[in-house]
């Protein structure tokens, strides 16, 4: 049996994003850019930083997006995913974007199954604690496959394991570093989490075990 309904929390669209960042902020920066652009139907109702003075921020400021930073020092992860989940409750975000958030989440129960994340590789392969970002890259090139991409997965309370909604393949090349590697897996990134979160707010993705069925 199937752990959700067809039907997302959404009350009345377009589709509430909460963000959480911990970064530059690129992926703020295409979402926010494609729902400038109408290529994505949805508002982005709040960001949380995981750390203070970073890019991301500066891009929300920049877009009039309100932001909130995670609890800080060294708190437990309880006291630290209620901190990121409490001004996300507040704004009535629909559905929480992790785009490049490197902090594990206790994810709260009215919030199961309504954050994603992008992951710059093809999990279950180059996935969990410690690979992200260029670690994630440099990983790849060391292990001499030919194909990478990046996947958008539902997230749960472990790092890179939650139920995968859709993947997207791009070359390794002979001539690439983790650099250009990157930059390759973001174009493809900029495409696919858009599309997730499309298919989400129509009501067309099914969780069933680890499994996400695409409705039509």
């Amino acid at each position: 049996m199937a752990d959700t309904p067809r039907d997302p929390p959404i009350h009345q669209p377009p589709i509430r994003l909460a963000v959480c960042v911990s970064g530059e902020g690129r992926t703020l920066q295409n979402l926010i850019d494609r729902i400038a652009s109408r290529a994505l139907r949805a508002t982005i109702v709040q960001v949380v930083a995981s750390r203070p003075r970073i890019g991301a921020i500066a891009r929300a400021e920049a877009a009039g997006i309100p932001q909130a930073l995670a609890a800080q020092g060294k708190p437990g992860l309880g006291e630290f995913s209620a901190s990121v989940f409490a001004p996300i409750r507040q704004r009535g975000a629909d559905l929480v974007i992790l785009g490049g958030f490197l902090s594990l989440l206790e994810i709260p129960r009215d919030y199961n199954h309504r954050v994603i994340n992008v992951h710059p590789a093809l999990l279950p392969s180059f996935g969990g604690r410690g690979l992200h970002g260029r670690k994630a890259h440099e990983a790849v090139l060391a292990a001499g496959v030919k194909v990478s991409g990046c996947t958008v997965h539902f997230a749960n309370d472990q790092y890179d394991a939650g139920p995968i909604i859709a993947q997207h393949a791009v070359p390794v090349l002979e001539t690439d570093d983790p650099d250009t590697l990157a930059e390759r897996v973001f174009q493809a990134e900029c495409q696919t989490l858009p599309a997730a979160i499309a298919l989400y707010a129509d009501g067309r993705l099914r969780i069933d075990g680890k499994r996400v069925h695409i409705l039509p």
